[in-house]
C-alpha cells in the first residue's frame, strides 16, 4: 500500500532511492483510473520503488513546486530530489516499461 504524504512528512516521504509520487485528488476521475494501474506496479516493484500519494487539496503550494498544474501526475525522485514527472493516464504496460527504464537509467536494478 502507498505512502501517504501529507504537507507535514512530504520532504521524508519523497527519500528514498526512487520514489514515485501520485499527485491526485479524490474528486479526479482519471486519478481513480491510475490507482489499481499504481497497486499492481507497487506490488511488482516491491522494494525497489517507494509508492507514494498526494492529495493536491491538501497544499497547493507543494503540487505548484513540482508545477503539477494537472492530474493525474506522476514525479520521480530519486535520493529526494524530483526529476521527472509525467502527466495523465497511462496503460499498466506502458507505466511498467517507463518505470524499468528507469530503474535502469538510475542503475537501481537488482
Amino acid at each position: 500500500m502507498a505512502v501517504i504524504a501529507t504537507k507535514t512528512n512530504f520532504a521524508e516521504t519523497s527519500q528514498g532511492t526512487m520514489t514515485l509520487i501520485d499527485f491526485w485528488a479524490p474528486w479526479c476521475a482519471p486519478c481513480k483510473m491510475m490507482e489499481p494501474v499504481l497497486d499492481q506496479l507497487e506490488q511488482g516493484y516491491g522494494q525497489q520503488i517507494k509508492f507514494v500519494k498526494f492529495n493536491v487539496d491538501e497544499d497547493q503550494e507543494i503540487a505548484m513546486k513540482y508545477k503539477v498544474m494537472s492530474i493525474p501526475s506522476l514525479v520521480l525522485f530519486k535520493d529526494g530530489v524530483a526529476k521527472e514527472k509525467v502527466t495523465g493516464v497511462y496503460p499498466k504496460d506502458k507505466l511498467d516499461k517507463y518505470l524499468a527504464k528507469k530503474l535502469n537509467d538510475f542503475h537501481l536494478i537488482n
